[in-house]
């Protein structure tokens, strides 16, 4: 069920407003680390966690990146076309306030991760985990807000199956 056109209008411009707060933190802190280290250059903050400073060309995990360029545009693409259906799927369910909120934050990360693209032509990455010798591929801001927004849709799915179950066992 949607929500009347003037309802679901309103709830947009809070659900865009957070993805503008992600865009705004997640370039803020690109600009701190692209600016205050050098490439590769490793701060160590714990004994698990380093700030550093590097470029993915690539998508997740650096797929892609060892190719000639035109993953930048498909990524761009692909984010924009992504963001477009997001934006879409807010207004037509701008009701279901979880699943929304974790649009919001897809939608912030991936705008956040197409600009890099589009303005340096790779995405700063900052935050890097690691233990002894192995190492989790960094990662920025757009990225946890992509996977914690994938999380809860994950949340929100499950919490809507187990409404409809516990509504078809009462019969309502």
């Amino acid at each position: 069920m949607t929500a009347p056109a003037s309802v679901a209008r309103g709830t947009l411009k809070g659900w865009l407003l957070i993805a503008l707060v992600i865009i705004g933190l997640d370039q803020a802190t690109k600009i701190v680390f692209d600016t205050q280290l050098a490439y590769g250059q490793r701060v160590p903050v714990l004994p698990f966690f380093d700030f550093t400073l590097l470029y993915n060309r690539g998508a997740a995990f650096s797929m892609l990146a060892d190719h000639d360029g035109w993953q930048r545009w498909f990524f761009t693409v692909l984010g924009l076309g992504a963001s477009v259906f997001i934006v879409w799927l807010m207004r037509r369910h701008g009701e279901q306030r979880l699943f929304c909120f974790a649009l919001s934050l897809i939608l912030g990360g991936a705008l956040g991760n197409v600009i890099d693209r589009m303005v340096y032509g790779h995405v700063v990455d900052f935050l890097l985990f690691y233990w002894n010798t192995w190492h989790f591929p960094a990662f920025n801001l757009a990225d946890s807000a992509i996977t914690l927004g994938a999380i809860l849709l994950i949340v929100d799915e499950i919490q809507r199956a187990l409404r409809e179950r516990r509504a078809a066992r009462t019969g309502a």
